[in-house]
């Protein structure tokens, strides 16, 4: 399943918030997902992604798995 939504999924849907998706890294790798001014909110892809640019490409093109869970 793809995801295209300009917002996090999980992110809405637990804690109320819309924000805007993007990508971000933990120690794992770089992932889709979202912050607000806090920090990190929600891990949004099922994928962890080698690179800044291999994510964004993921973003961007609609070819990344959204995750049902937090």
């Amino acid at each position: 399943m793809s995801h295209r939504s300009p917002v996090g999924h999980l992110a809405q849907t637990y804690t109320g918030k819309r924000l805007p998706l993007e990508v971000l890294l933990s120690a794992a790798g770089h992932y889709i997902g979202t912050r607000d001014e806090v920090g990190p909110v929600s891990r949004e892809s099922v994928q962890y992604f080698r690179s800044d640019k291999a994510a964004s490409r993921a973003l961007e093109t609609g070819r990344w798995q959204q995750r049902t869970y937090p």
